[in-house]
């Protein structure tokens, strides 16, 4: 069954409704999708709107309302298994910019094993949107955004 979530609008719709009140991860999450759309012809043409899609949705986890486990890839990945998303999106917000380091961290393994990971263009595009994409939306280098992230999280 088609969803509206694997859209770029119906994703858009969705971020909008719960990331707003957090500041700048919504402005880091606009900046995301934004980038996704440049660099989108990395990507199959068949594949471009689910990228954008899954910029939007990639930290929808970080709502207090869908807080459960404390790691947002797999608490935004859950809840859109709950709202009916199709499958890839869901492991593609399970899976961006390496969840799985931070899951086995974080002792989430098995939960995160839930959703396969793929090795894929689709994801590599998503982890380099969402990587060289400040935490308040700044363009950044994919170096200078480790940085900043072991500063501010």
């Amino acid at each position: 069954m088609p969803s509206a979530l694997d859209t770029p609008q119906g994703a858009a719709e969705l971020a909008e409704s719960l990331l707003p009140p957090l500041g700048n991860r919504w402005l880091h999450t606009q900046a995301v999708a934004a980038r996704a759309r440049e660099v989108s012809a990395a990507v199959p043409e068949g594949e471009r709107d689910l990228l954008v899609a899954a910029a939007w949705l990639h930290d929808l986890g970080y709502a207090p309302e869908l807080r459960d486990t404390g790691f947002h890839p797999i608490d935004g990945a859950r809840h859109l298994v709950g709202l009916g998303a199709p499958d890839r999106l869901v492991r593609l917000a399970a899976h961006h910019s390496g969840a799985v380091y931070e899951a086995e961290q974080r002792g989430l393994t098995t939960e995160l094993a839930a959703y396969e990971r793929e090795d894929s263009p689709l994801l590599d595009a998503l982890i380099y949107a969402d990587m060289t994409t400040g935490p308040a939306g700044q363009s950044f280098d994919f170096d200078r955004r480790l940085r900043v992230c072991q500063f501010n999280g």
